[in-house]
């Protein structure tokens, strides 16, 4: 059997090995019935529900003819370098790194710095925009967790807030 669309194999792979993974590790929590639903009951449903939904996807990777065979490129080391230096500089500003004395920032300054870092990743860049988007997702993020969910994020940094 040939495989018609590399892209779409190697991504309905991954969702199977994911789902897998979710679907055996809730089994280690009280998965429950339909009714009384356990902790292990929402992911092992998940789980099963993204396995299928990769299979669905290899198999139609498999059957469906595609112009090029839609061969996989090189890895985009770039953009997966800005993106997931932006998560961990997210988390350094949020909670501070004690080891060189930085204090946490805070979680507006943090979603500032990730917005600008992962904007960084695309092809182009308008630090207008990323400004204005950083404003609203700050906004947003205030509003959602500190005020609705009344969880404790240190907002400003210490030397601000006090």
């Amino acid at each position: 059997m040939r495989i018609k669309s590399q892209k779409d194999f190697f991504a309905g792979l991954m969702f199977t090995i994911t789902g897998a993974a979710f679907a055996i590790g809730a089994t280690t929590y009280t998965v429950g019935e339909g009714a009384r639903m356990g902790p292990g009951y929402f992911p092992l449903m998940l789980g099963i529900v993204l396995g299928l939904l990769g299979a669905f996807i290899i198999f139609e990777s498999l059957i469906v003819e595609t112009e090029d065979g839609e061969k996989i490129g090189p890895w985009a080391w770039r953009p997966l370098g800005f993106i997931i230096g932006a998560n961990v500089l997210f988390g350094v500003l949020l909670g501070g790194l004690p080891s060189i004395n930085l204090p946490p920032m805070g979680m507006v300054i943090a979603i500032f710095g990730l917005t600008f870092v992962s904007a960084l990743a695309g092809d182009e860049f308008n630090a207008k925009e990323v400004a204005i988007l950083a404003a609203v997702l700050a906004a947003g993020s205030y509003l959602a967790f500190v005020v609705l969910l009344k969880l404790q994020f240190p907002v400003w940094p210490t030397f601000i807030a006090g």
